[in-house]
């Protein structure tokens, strides 16, 4: 069973900071790396599968330095986000040409195999250029197992599968993870992580936001304050119930309406068509301001630092 340890990550481009003084341990089974788009975590990714080195810090894998370290590649596989493979190849002939650079003593079997775990034997002999983004995900999936690496890093495996696909990749990233392998996916969709990692680490504007199971993410994320936005037939009567309530930390009004955040969603969400109700104003519109993965993120940054 293999583990990676990163202390004190840091890599930059110039004046640009995409990670940021992370440390994490990744152990065996399906851990999620959670964040918005542009958080860090495909150069977090590529730093862990030495293809990238960091700026500071360390990138360990069973106690070894993984940076110019070409043994390493025996033990990783890589599932990149971008594009990686020949337009003009097959799917078999690009995961035999993997099992052929790592050296396999019967490249063609390993082949084989990885094709038949992602369920791509129907389509092996047809050139990627023309398979659909979920076909060429598996086949990178599959040039990523031909080697049976104990660590696996997938960046955003999923983007591009229908959702048969996607159940399928779920289930053979469980099935891996059953094994012992260690296996580390990224992702910005909540709903991915809920149903496959059991273990997350969250990422936001290269910091290392938060860490642990998902219902101890869910609840820092849910009781965080949430914003609204609220419009009604009478914004000041109504902001005067909702302050004279106390359901909410603050309102402000504005051309647009009401602006309310309150530290409690589920209490306020209940409690807003009552005061509405009671004071005869008619509420036109309520939505949420800071449903964004990035807003959450944020919160969980600032409460990190």
């Amino acid at each position: 069973m293999s583990e990676l340890r990163l202390d004190q990550v840091s890599r930059w481009y110039g004046n640009v900071v995409a990670v940021n003084g992370i440390s994490m341990t990744i152990g065996p089974g399906v851990t999620g790396l959670l964040g918005p788009n542009g958080a860090g975590k495909s150069t977090l990714i590529h730093m862990m599968g030495g293809f990238l080195p960091p700026s500071t810090g360390t990138i360990e894998l069973d106690g070894a330095t993984i940076w110019k370290n070409p043994q390493i590649y025996r033990h990783v596989g890589l599932v990149p986000e971008r594009e990686s493979a020949y337009d003009f190849l097959t799917g078999r002939q690009f995961v035999l040409a993997m099992a052929k650079l790592h050296k396999l003593p019967d490249p063609g079997a390993a082949a084989q195999r990885a094709l038949a775990m992602v369920e791509m034997e129907p389509a092996q002999d047809r050139e990627i250029g023309k398979y659909s983004k979920g076909m060429k995900q598996r086949v990178k999936m599959a040039s990523a197992l031909v080697h049976d690496p104990p660590v696996l890093l997938l960046d955003e495996p999923f983007n591009g599968m229908d959702p048969r696909q996607r159940l399928q990749l779920m289930d053979l990233i469980r099935r891996m993870a059953a094994e012992g392998r260690t296996v580390l996916f990224s992702s910005h969709i909540l709903e991915e992580v809920e149903r496959l990692a059991t273990h997350i680490e969250v990422i936001v504007a290269g910091r290392h936001a938060a860490s642990g199971d998902f219902r101890a993410i869910r609840r820092l994320m849910t009781d965080r304050p949430h914003v609204f936005l609220v419009r009604s037939a009478d914004d000041r009567r109504l902001a005067a119930a909702i302050i004279a309530d106390g359901s909410a930390r603050s309102v402000e009004l504005s051309g647009q309406g009401l602006r309310v955040e309150a530290t409690d969603f589920r209490r306020f969400t209940w409690l807003l068509p009552q005061v509405a109700r009671k004071e005869g104003v008619r509420l036109l519109e309520v939505s949420p301001a800071d449903e964004s993965l990035e807003s959450v993120f944020s919160y969980l940054v600032g409460g990190a630092g």
